[in-house]
């Protein structure tokens, strides 16, 4: 939904390359990033709560200021108890808004921040 709205994504579920190293790919990944958003599903926060790649990824957007939680399936009052800092952010929830006003939502913040060359990762 963001590519259609015209925002250079990087997802590494889709971008790394099959025999490629993991962990530096996502590195790189994030280092090209100007902008992070993180989908908190339930599954998510089991994730971040076992301290998985998924916690350093978070813990590096969290560093760099550059995150947008987007929360489905679950509430902020969840994503608290795992993630205070993540859950203190000004962010979306598919439970106010369709995925597709968030995307839309997502893409005219991205598009203010275009002139600095912003990327989603």
């Amino acid at each position: 939904m963001l590519e259609a709205q015209g925002v250079s994504v990087w997802f590494s579920e889709k971008d790394i390359v099959l025999g490629q190293p993991f962990l530096r790919e996502i590195d790189r990944g994030l280092a090209k990033s100007r902008t992070g958003l993180v989908l908190v599903t339930p599954a998510l926060l089991k994730r971040v709560d076992a301290r998985g790649v998924s916690d350093k990824e978070l813990s590096e957007l969290l560093a760099r200021d550059l995150l947008i939680p987007v929360v489905h399936d679950t509430t902020y009052d969840d994503l608290r108890k795992v993630s205070p800092l993540l859950g203190s952010r000004n962010g979306l929830s598919t439970e106010e808004d369709s995925l597709e006003e968030v995307a839309v939502k997502i893409a005219e913040l991205v598009s203010v921040e275009e002139d600095l060359t912003a990327h989603v990762g």
